[in-house]
């Protein structure tokens, strides 16, 4: 974590984290007390979704129901512009305890989704009996509004939906964050929108959420970059948590450089884990020994950067295979699709390649894309630090040394802070939601193979929380909501029902 903040950063900081600190009990009480007073109108979800995907989760049961929530865009300016939180609910198929709000991580990740996912998934457990599940779009995401837009689905087809940072490819400037900025800001509603989209404010809003819920206490579970929203929700709101799930845990004691840094040597680990594995099947595209299969991903990738290869209209170039197999190695399952696709790039074909990155990437087979990169880019440029050129160049140099997959071989200058001409400063600070007082007993689950958070993370977060850890032995990324493990299925069912917690040192295996 970046040490070197100036005095009037932190005290812009301390001043944000007291305002929301404080009008937690004083704003609900009076000036927002129209928000929290409001009632759901729940209907059916026709017009929700915004993507093929959505649609097809959304739309999969007609016991599915949606609403809009009403919430302030700047909470400091509650008697101005509005925003509209995007709600599904599936109703619980037995006695209700209440409801379980959801969040799938991103940050960007839309949760109405994930609820629709869940009721299928948890279809037999004591969760979808007992609650409501509850997904919702946080403040800028899908089917909420106003959403974060940067580019149409044609620029982000032909390649040109980029985000300047240290592990985008290619030389960035000042100017290029400027006019990439006016440019979300314009296709978004405006400056003041993304001033207002960080996870601060959304959680903000989940606890306007569960009041119009008509729920006294908040049941949670997230997973990746929601296992960031809930602790932050329960730094801001103690009282108002009955259970809190974390899974897959963001180390909340990590600033954004040591976190970027760890979450790649998590990926290096993952592919040098995947390759091995590939090279002991024949013709393995990387080779057949263990040793050299990074070099010989690299020979493979790094000409596309020039030459790259053509599917139908699209390209598939160095970022592309690199987003492609890092998107692969979330889950050990898609490691043969990972070897595939890279046995076509040798062939001088591209198709695995893409179809990877769809899927990844939530790209409808109508073309439509989500607005789930730019909403994380939005998100992230209020939860951040910010880094000078210099900083980023450095950790652009850092991150190619701890994950040399990723490396195209351009050397390190050029990086750049995507977020440095944001309209408003950061405002989540690090770390976050350490030692709360009150709290009671929450769940984190560590997957001792998680590439994108890294174990420690969830160590690290139950002990600031001080929670109960499930370790999971496995090679993949969030577990809770794969129904896969029937161990992690009882443990997270039990605790959320009954609020026990499983006993110190608790393992289950993949």
């Amino acid at each position: 974590m970046k040490s070197a903040m100036t005095a009037a950063r932190v005290l812009a900081l301390a001043l944000v984290l007291a305002s929301c600190s404080h009008s937690s009990t004083q704003d609900s009480g009076d000036r927002l007390r129209h928000f929290y007073d409001q009632q759901l109108s729940f209907g059916d979800c026709d017009g929700y979704a915004t993507t093929d995907g959505d649609q097809q989760a959304i739309g999969s049961s007609p016991d599915f129901r949606c609403a809009r929530l009403e919430v302030p865009l700047d909470y400091g300016d509650p008697g101005g512009r509005t925003a509209s939180i995007a709600v599904l609910k599936a109703p619980a198929r037995g006695e209700r305890i209440g409801s379980l709000l959801l969040n799938p991580g991103g940050p960007g990740g839309p949760g109405m989704a994930m609820a629709a996912v869940g009721a299928k998934t948890w279809a037999q457990s004591p969760i979808t009996e007992r609650f409501d599940l509850i997904g919702f779009d946080p403040r800028g995401v899908g089917a909420s509004t106003p959403a974060i837009e940067c580019f149409s689905d044609a620029e982000t087809d032909a390649g040109t939906a980029a985000f300047p940072m240290a592990s985008s490819i290619g030389r960035w400037t000042a100017e290029d964050t400027r006019a990439l900025v006016d440019r979300c800001a314009e296709r978004s509603g405006g400056r003041e929108v993304l001033a207002h989209v960080g996870t601060r404010d959304a959680v903000r809003d989940m606890d306007i959420l569960r009041a119009a819920l008509g729920e006294d206490k908040l049941s949670y579970l997230g997973q990746s970059y929601g296992t960031r929203m809930g602790p932050v929700y329960a730094e801001t709101f103690p009282k108002n948590v009955r259970a809190m799930v974390l899974d897959s845990a963001i180390d909340p004691h990590a600033g954004t450089t040591e976190r970027r840094i760890t979450q790649f040597e998590g990926f290096q680990r993952a592919f040098e884990k995947m390759a091995a594995d590939c090279t002991t099947r024949p013709d393995c595209p990387l080779g057949a020994d263990p040793a050299q299969t990074t070099t010989a991903f690299q020979q493979l990738a790094r000409p596309l950067t020039d030459h790259p290869i053509r599917v139908g209209d699209r390209s598939v170039g160095f970022a592309d295979v690199w987003g492609s197999v890092t998107a692969g190695l979330y889950d050990s399952a898609a490691w043969p699709v990972i070897i595939k696709g890279l046995t076509e790039i040798r062939e001088g074909r591209g198709d695995t390649i893409v179809k990877l990155s769809d899927a990844f990437g939530g790209r409808g087979a109508d073309g439509r894309w989500p607005n789930f990169a730019e909403a994380a880019y939005a998100i992230n440029c209020l939860d951040e630090e910010r880094h000078t050129p210099e900083q980023e160049t450095d950790l652009r140099r850092r991150l190619y040394e701890v994950a040399p997959y990723m490396d195209p071989g351009q050397g390190y200058e050029g990086a750049r802070d995507g977020c440095e001409s944001w309209p408003a400063p950061p405002t989540l600070g690090y770390p976050y939601a350490v030692g709360i007082q009150g709290l009671p007993h929450t769940l984190t689950i560590g997957i001792t193979g998680d590439p994108a958070t890294p174990y420690p993370g969830s160590r690290s977060l139950a002990a600031a929380l001080g929670g109960a850890l499930l370790t999971v032995e496995g090679e993949q990324h969030t577990i809770a909501l794969s129904g896969t493990s029937p161990c992690v299925n009882d443990i997270v069912a039990d605790y959320l029902v009954t609020l026990k917690t499983p006993p110190a040192e608790a393992r289950c295996t993949l």
